[in-house]
């Protein structure tokens, strides 16, 4: 098990840092997501998640739909999430930059500039902090204060109703949350566990709410369903994505783009599945994330995707 964990890591570690290097003024975003979720399949890993390449306001949950022609711009904040297991051991990984291009200190003043920058270093040195009190034992609230501790001393909130995760064999989310404020739950680290830690860092209010769209999804129950095609878009999502969450591009692949919209609604409606909205900060401010995928051990921690 712990193997499998250690492989995955090493497998996001590489295929993130590699990616980076596309996050800039001009790059597709679906050219960005795919790229990622390529390189996990070559690397003979499953795909945790859709990646998620989230932009500025968005905080989260945004990956590419079918033919997306959003771009990056100098100057955005850009949050890379992607996720890969291996025999359903997950190892989970975000991490932000600005985006670099051509006279990008002329296109952002030069204060607003800095203070993005600044919000970026306070996701990162969240996450710092909140590995450093990781240890069988600890109680989860305390890994919260951390994170809010480090992230005020930037005069910056974190984002109180996002948090990071335990993670179990094809489970991405597995009953723990790992709170980024203090919010006194008891509940106790326990050595063996894998849990990925994920700050979010804001000079907004530091709440998060739905935002249009669904790109990703998750398969909820098997029900009957009139509509042909809506059945055999429930049949195709339960048989290859029964566990994780998966893109509505992927199913592109089997299904019409031009209906297929027209069935995950239905299928949404009825609870077959359930919709993830990309996450917007509530007043509009930009976000950075950082996150670690780690493995509790009675004096410490692993870090799986450093």
């Amino acid at each position: 098990m712990i193997d499998s964990y250690v492989k995955a890591g090493k497998i996001v570690s590489k295929i993130r840092d590699d990616a980076l290097k596309m996050i800039k003024d001009g790059t597709l975003v679906i050219d960005l997501v795919e790229y990622v979720e390529n390189e996990i399949i070559k690397n003979d890993a499953g795909i945790a998640f859709p990646c998620n390449v989230s932009i500025n306001e968005i905080a989260a949950h945004y990956t590419s739909p079918y033919a997306d022609e959003t771009k990056i711009n100098a100057g955005d904040m850009v949050k890379l999430d992607l996720g890969a297991h291996i025999d359903g051991f997950i190892a989970d990984s975000a991490i932000t930059i600005i985006a670099d291009g051509k006279n990008l200190d002329e296109k952002i003043d030069s204060d607003r500039l800095n203070r993005n920058e600044e919000i970026v270093e306070a996701s990162a040195a969240a996450l710092d902090a909140a590995i450093g009190t990781v240890k069988a034992g600890v109680e989860i609230g305390k890994i919260g204060e951390a994170v809010h501790e480090a992230i005020s001393k930037y005069k910056l909130n974190p984002i109180s109703n996002l948090s990071g995760h335990s993670l179990e064999q094809h489970n991405l989310h597995a009953g723990i949350s790992i709170p980024n404020i203090n919010n006194h739950d008891t509940t106790k680290l326990e050595e063996g566990q894998a849990i990925a830690i994920e700050p979010f860092a804001t000079d907004g209010v530091g709440f998060v709410n739905d935002a249009p769209g669904t790109y990703i999804f998750s398969f909820m129950a098997d029900k009957p369903f009139r509509m042909k095609q809506t059945q055999q878009v429930l049949n195709h999502i339960e048989n290859n994505y029964p566990y994780l969450p998966f893109s509505g591009r992927w199913l592109t692949e089997k299904f019409k783009a031009s209906r297929l919209q027209r069935s995950l609604k239905q299928l949404s409606d009825a609870m077959a599945i359930y919709p993830y909205h990309p996450l917007k900060e509530k007043a509009g401010c930009w976000v950075s994330q950082k996150e670690h995928t780690v493995i509790v051990e009675s004096d410490g921690c692993m870090i799986t995707t450093d």
